[in-house]
């Protein structure tokens, strides 16, 4: 089932979100349901947080990115309960986006290795290291755990140029090509 992606201004994305319990209902339902609706928007990565969920589980898929980057090839993962525990290597700039704040693209700087402790979509635990763009975009959707937007890494400056931008998102007028949940009207 296709969800409704949370955009930009609702308050469900600046909540940090709690880890599941092992007996959390409907596991695997929800996962298929957030690739659906991730690959239904093409995008590459989903949080909780972005349909409405407190919990701290997101989905990452680089499959559309493989032609570009042969080692983005099968990557599709699931994190629950996701916690990084180190940033290291170079700082790399790079242009990104996000399914709740469609439109805007801005250079965000970030680390280009993690360590990250999750469970798997069978709640199997790992404790892993990713580099380059895998832990470029774990850590873009690891934020929304954290109720932080990568508009919040750019420069004042920057944050000031896209203020309408983000002003009409916040008033849902915006074109999607997926189904979508605007902020509360106040």
């Amino acid at each position: 089932m296709i969800l409704p992606v949370y955009l930009y201004g609702h308050p469900i994305l600046r909540k940090v979100t709690r880890d599941i319990s092992p007996d959390y209902p409907n596991l695997k339902p929800l996962l298929d349901n957030m690739f659906e609706t991730l690959h239904n928007a093409d995008g590459i990565g989903l949080a909780a947080p972005q349909i409405g969920l407190e919990d701290r589980i997101l989905v990452v898929d680089l499959n559309p990115l493989a032609e570009q980057d042969a080692s983005l090839k099968d990557f599709r993962q699931v994190f629950i309960n996701a916690h990084i525990i180190e940033r290291d290597g170079t700082e790399e700039t790079v242009e990104e986006g996000c399914l709740s704040i469609p439109g805007i693209y801005e250079k965000v700087p970030r680390k280009n290795r993690i360590r990250i402790r999750y469970l798997d979509g069978n709640l199997q635990p790992h404790d892993e290291v990713f580099e380059s763009y895998k832990a470029r975009v774990i850590q873009h959707e690891y934020d929304h755990l954290e109720g932080i937007l990568f508009i919040d890494h750019i420069a004042g400056i920057r944050k000031q140029l896209i203020r309408s931008k983000l002003n009409k998102i916040m008033k849902g007028d915006v074109k999607c090509s997926y189904k979508v949940n605007p902020a509360p009207k106040k």
